[in-house]
């Protein structure tokens, strides 16, 4: 399954969103993480980041990602807002209460069933 994670305001945090994720052995153990971006605009110094991209391997657990997300953004001083996409679907995470965990954690559930039905219909 690939989906994408942006981060609001993404300055900084994209890069501490993927390294706090590659220390989690869950999620380095079934998921790719890339980092696609437009780089920096005219007068700009250093590097931006728009889009974090995920592509799912056997194994990966949808619960262990959003915990570990929730995790990252409940350690930052500032909490960013954190969008989780794949095509048109948005999964919003604003404040990780319990009940917005679960919700994110059902719609990535939803995406994986999804995709195992679309590699079974392209065989």
């Amino acid at each position: 399954m690939r989906f994408e994670v942006r981060v609001e305001p993404v300055v900084g945090e994209l890069r501490s969103l993927q390294d706090w994720l590659r220390s989690d052995p869950e999620v380095r153990r079934s998921t790719t993480v890339g980092v696609r971006g437009n780089g920096p605009g005219p007068g700009e110094m250093g590097s931006a980041f728009d889009v974090l991209e995920f592509v799912t391997g056997n194994g990966w657990s949808a619960a262990s990602f959003v915990l570990a997300v929730a995790s990252w953004r409940q350690a930052r001083s500032q909490r960013p807002r954190v969008e989780i996409r794949r095509g048109d679907t948005v999964i919003v995470l604003t404040d990780c209460s319990q009940e917005e965990i679960e919700r994110a954690t059902r719609a990535l559930d939803a995406f994986e069933s999804a995709g195992e039905g679309e590699a079974e219909a392209g065989r």
